[in-house]
């Protein structure tokens, strides 16, 4: 299974949170399923987030469609990257 595992260093949480927040229908359409959600110990500012991947070419049209960093200036993006995964090994 392919996932989609992001990281977005943020400038207030609350605010990413409440658009992240309201995204979620746009990530279910997209194929995109939220699994996890952390914030770094050490510098909570860095909040990581674990999708799963329903559909890799929507995924990836979601993500490149100009509403995306619209989405993430709104909710105090300062970087981010993202990267879709899949399982190296089977345990």
């Amino acid at each position: 299974m392919t996932q989609l595992l992001c990281r977005n260093r943020v400038a207030d949480y609350d605010q990413w949170w409440s658009v992240f927040q309201s995204h979620a229908e746009a990530h279910r359409a997209s194929g995109l399923f939220l699994v996890s959600l952390w914030r770094d110990s050490n510098d909570p500012s860095n909040v990581f987030f674990l999708f799963d991947v329903e559909d890799l070419e929507r995924a990836k049209a979601f993500l490149g469609h100009v509403g995306a960093a619209e989405a993430g200036k709104e909710a105090g993006v300062l970087e981010g990257e993202f990267h879709f995964v899949s399982p190296a090994e089977q345990y």
